[in-house]
């Protein structure tokens, strides 16, 4: 493994990107229904390569082909029939050809589900009309991810997911080619608003597991690839809810040089917060705008300004909360009576102008300058009051009827955390279209201001004394020490600024509609620890000439990941020097199979995959914070497979069920433990073994132990329907179930974590009546008339009240026994929206 990426470098090295540069063909033309009304969000695509395009709003598209070549254009779109177009252009011919595509035989309301994967390559290419349907707290484009195959969430109040055993710092989020970034701070998902996606500026969302191209940046897990649309004309949607809102507008010059989309979005989570069992008032409030300009100069340069400001506040002032835990024989209750408030700030701006040049010769030039800022702030003071009591297991009237009090005690939290970060790029990226090639390439240089102030402190109080306890005996007048000793503190302040540098180039070859095959180098170089790092990647794709339509592909590569700001930070706040960069080398061999069931399409994707994981620094979760040990240093891997099979279940509207098998896990250097004997040579277990004397010490090492994120199974279906006779009225259902996590102790070694968190199950449903759509018909003076659609929705969320567990409280009593009380999510609630699109 050592040497692998010198091997692929060498293989990169050897496929040079001569060529022979010849001009190349457009297709374009118009896609409508029987009706002569436009279709969004068709797939053009050329049989058997990932080259195609997809129609907007208008159903206008444009496809650049390769010329003098016999070509089986692909027109398809869930609820319409698939056409196919058999072609062969001149070098430089514009030829307009406009389809119209024919319906199947059940006739659905505007909003269709579509999830095609991009055959040749790991990216899976979903529809975002889905955000607009799924069932879920955010109705995000995070919560359509989190239903694929690889992709793992256990908190419905975060946006953040892991993928293939990695962290949540280890995804990749790109819109329109322009690297996204999050706030730092937030620690639970109750603090979290919305991400900076928007799915109503969407046009197209990829998404990639593993073994991605060398043109996406330095992080070892997935990346999601998000592209915003370009208006053709006024247009404009509001959605009302009662966890917020959110209103789009967009529009075009009419000399169509001119175009904007702007977004605002509100959301609260008040009615969700309060069904936590920690009651207070809560008060979260969440805001954010964006937009998208674009101005085409001429017919070679065009601008474009992507801006976002984000507010998010999140305000609580705790009362009480009360929680049973353990099991049915060995059941107990935690009471606490909070006092104080916790008051934290997150507010991020984001601003990106990118320059487009395009030349006669399909060559593209972009150049990028983007900056990112986030003021953060987390401040609390509160103190806890708690007592723990053992319930009588005999009791079946339903009753916690407390039959002995375990422990008392009060803990007092503390915090004046401040965080100012900013990060500045400039980027140069390139495409050169090709026959039978395409050229791409970039460079950019980055630099960072990171300014962090952190003040925080536990104290804790057992049964009137403080714990640790100071030297000597409780009551003793002439204690050995009187020093007053914290359970935690952590006060520091770091300044870091720092620079980067990093390019890629790749070339992607088709050679006949049987073979592509996709190669990449990529280089970083960060000016802090001074490391310079090559990756090559490669992908790899066949089609046989079988009767079945199956595609196989082998991907493999080397993933760096420097470190940001996060992995330095220490336990006692400082920043550590010289951390290197985390490595993984991907191997992900899949394959795509489409075929028929019940006469409806159908695909099957599958991949198998292995990580080798090396220089990693080791971490633990508690809720959504990343706690990282940067003094530690481990190796790693991560294995599985991945299914997903999507099709027309119920004909006309697709969904989908996805598998994930998966083990992780890392080997900690220089761990080790000591196993202790006494003079019979029994195994010394403090608390059990009566002859504690300890006459002989073994020194042991742990070996191999699971990784935070080592989730073995992963099963998650979206699924809808509709009434036969009224497709008017639809059902979609989300159900996700992942499998139990591990987790240990806050302060105890990573050994120790042996515990295991109960499995994650929900199911969320959605029932929805389209009031207005494309057959509606009105007056010439109605206001309707302006209405493209309305929709009505009531959702029901954590429809079988099942209580997930995010994470535990740890206490002590005074001899020192700790509990884990477990912090539940979100209980059942109801959702009630209303969709309207002008």
């Amino acid at each position: 493994m050592k040497h692998f990426q010198y091997y692929l470098l060498f293989i990169f090295i050897a496929l040079t990107f001569k060529t022979s540069a010849q001009s190349l063909a457009v297709l374009s033309g118009t896609i409508t229904d029987e009706k002569n009304q436009p279709i969004e969000f068709v797939n053009i695509q050329i049989e058997g390569t990932t080259l195609g395009a997809i129609t907007n709003t208008n159903g206008l598209y444009s496809l650049d082909l390769p010329a003098n070549q016999p070509l089986k254009i692909i027109l398809s779109f869930i609820g319409f029939k698939t056409q196919e177009l058999e072609i062969q252009l001149k070098p430089e011919e514009r030829k307009e050809i406009n389809v119209q595509l024919a319906r199947t035989n059940t006739v659905l309301p505007d909003v269709e589900i579509k999830a095609q994967q991009i055959r040749t390559s790991t990216l899976t290419r979903l529809d975002p009309k889905i955000t607009s349907v799924i069932p879920s707290i955010s109705g995000g484009i995070e919560d359509v991810i989190k239903t694929l195959p690889g992709v793992a969430s256990n908190n419905e109040l975060s946006t953040q997911y892991s993928v293939r055993g990695g962290n949540f710092d280890e995804n990749l989020v790109y819109v329109n080619g322009i690297e996204i970034y999050r706030p730092f701070l937030i620690r639970s998902g109750q603090q979290e608003g919305l991400s900076f996606l928007n799915s109503d500026l969407v046009s197209s969302i990829s998404f990639s597991a593993g073994g991605f191209d060398a043109k996406y940046g330095d992080k070892m897990s997935s990346v999601l690839d998000i592209t915003y649309r370009k208006p053709e004309e006024f247009g404009a949607s509001i959605s009302l809810g009662l966890l917020g809102s959110q209103l789009h507008l967009e529009n075009v010059s009419k000399n169509k040089k001119l175009s904007y989309l702007l977004g605002f979005r509100y959301k609260t989570n008040n009615n969700l917060l309060n069904s936590l069992d920690t009651k207070g008032d809560y008060q979260p409030f969440f805001y954010d705008f964006q937009t998208l300009i674009s101005y085409e100069i001429s017919e070679k340069w065009k601008l474009s300004f992507l801006g976002n400001y984000a507010n998010n506040t999140y305000k609580l002032v705790p009362s009480n909360r009360e929680t049973s835990f353990g099991t049915l024989n060995d059941a107990y209750q935690f009471r606490i009576y909070f006092d104080g408030q916790e008051i934290d700030k997150f507010e991020t701006f984001f601003g990106a102008l990118t320059a487009k040049y395009k030349t006669k010769e399909n060559l593209n030039l972009q150049f990028i300058v983007s900056a990112f800022q986030t003021i953060e702030s987390e401040t609390f003071d509160i103190q806890g009051q708690y007592w723990i009591g053992r319930l009588d297991p005999t009791n079946n009237m339903g009753l916690n009827e407390v039959i002995e009090s375990q422990g008392v005690g009060t803990h007092l939290n503390h915090a004046r955390n401040y965080l100012d970060a900013s990060v500045f790029s400039f980027e140069h990226k390139g495409s050169k279209l090709n026959e039978n090639q395409i050229i791409e390439w970039g460079i950019k240089f980055q630099h960072e201001e990171i300014n962090d102030k952190l003040n925080e402190w536990e104290m804790v109080d057992s049964a009137s004394y403080s714990l640790p306890n100071p030297i000597g005996l409780p009551g003793d007048p002439n204690p050995n020490s009187d020093n007053f000793v914290l359970f935690n503190s952590l006060i520091s302040k770091s300044n870091l600024i720092s620079n980067r540098f990093s390019g890629f180039a790749q070339s992607k070859w088709i050679f006949d509609p049987k073979f592509t095959l996709t190669t990449g180098l990529r280089f970083n170089y960060w000016d802090y620890n001074n490391e310079f790092l090559l990756s090559p990647r490669a992908t790899f794709s066949y089609k046989p000439a079988w009767k079945n339509d199956i595609v196989f592909r082998l991907s493999t590569g080397v993933y760096y990941q420097p470190p940001f700001y996060k992995e330095l930070r220490g336990a006692d706040g400082g920043i550590l020097i010289n951390i290197k960069s985390q490595k993984s080398i991907h191997f992900v061999a899949g394959s795509d199979w489409n075929f028929k069931l019940w006469g409806r399409p159908f695909k099957l994707v599958s991949e198998v995959y292995y990580k080798h994981l090396d220089d990693l620094i080791p971490y633990k979760i508690d809720n959504v914070r990343i706690r990282y040990l940067p003094n530690l240093s481990s190796k790693a891997y991560a294995a599985g497979i991945d299914l997903k099979i999507n099709g027309e279940f119920v004909e006309g509207v697709e969904s989908w069920a996805s598998l994930s098998i998966m083990q992780t896990q890392e080997d900690i250097d220089g761990d080790f433990y000591f196993e202790n004997y006494n003079a019979t040579g029994e195994l010394i277990i403090p608390g059990i073994t009566e002859d504690n004397v300890v006459v002989n010490s073994l020194r042991k090492e742990p070996g191999y132990i699971p990784r935070p994120t080592d989730q073995r199974l992963n099963f998650s279906l979206f699924f809808q329907d509709y009434l036969p006779n009224n497709p008017s009225y639809k059902m979609h259902l989300r159900l996700v179930y992942g499998s139990r996590l591990p987790f240990g102790p806050p302060d105890s070694e990573k050994y120790k974590d042996i515990f295991r968190i109960p499995p994650y199950r929900r199911v969320d449903i959605g029932f929805s009546k389209q009031l207005i759509g494309e057959n509606s018909q009105f007056s010439g003076d109605s206001p309707l008339r302006f209405f493209k659609s309305v929709w009505i929705t009531a959702e029901v969320l954590n429809l079988l009240q099942i209580n997930n567990t995010v994470s535990y409280i740890w206490v002590k009593d005074i001899h020192n026994i700790q509990y884990a009380i477990p912090n539940y999510l979100t209980e059942r609630q109801l959702n009630f929206k209303l969709i309207v699109k002008f």
